[in-house]
């Protein structure tokens, strides 16, 4: 019964490292769209005031860019520990009371909250898709379909970031039991 707990152990960790990496690779991606949708805006600005030119498909491609930041980013942010949260209680906690609470907090309120939005989201995704959907706007961008995409690669890069944080932290859980059978407490 050991062995297979361990195993089972050892395999959450590969698969908690693998989302852990994929997570950083995205947030390299989207790194890029930020300087991206930056340098696109001092063009649009440029165009815009110093030549008296615009194009809509280039204003609606910052929107694009600044969906894709935003909702392809907020896994990592939560990788790395950066998402707003009431901190009044939080930080005085010890290491086990705060992976305790952030177990519940991923268990009872973020992946319900992610799944239901996926589910609620899949059917506005998927008429989207079937009808091709583009900009309203003469010019646009033809792939508003893909823009309302994120919407379910967000609630799930969301999902499996929740799954790893859920996975490390009985880990730290283990490992303070672990630490305290050691050390005879």
């Amino acid at each position: 019964m050991q062995l297979n707990r361990t195993i089972f152990w050892h395999q959450a960790a590969f698969w908690q490292k693998k989302i852990d990496v994929f997570h950083h690779a995205l947030c390299r991606l989207v790194s890029w769209f930020t300087l991206f949708m930056v340098l696109l805006t001092f063009l649009i600005v440029v165009l815009r005031y110093g030549f008296n030119l615009g194009w809509i498909a280039m204003q609606e491609s910052v929107m694009y860019l600044h969906g894709m930041v935003f909702l392809l980013g907020a896994a990592h942010t939560l990788r790395v520990n950066e998402h707003v949260r009431v901190d009044i209680f939080y930080r005085r906690f010890s290491t086990k009371k705060q992976a305790r609470v952030d177990i519940f907090g991923s268990l009872f309120l973020l992946m319900p909250v992610n799944i239901f939005i996926f589910i609620v989201s899949y059917d506005y995704v998927m008429r989207a898709w079937r009808v091709m959907e583009a900009s309203q706007e003469a010019g646009g961008i033809p792939a508003v379909f893909l823009l309302k995409s994120l919407i379910l690669l967000f609630s799930f890069t969301m999902l499996l970031q929740g799954i790893a944080e859920v996975i490390s932290n009985v880990a730290k859980l283990s490992l303070h039991k672990q630490s305290s059978v050691v050390a005879g407490k």
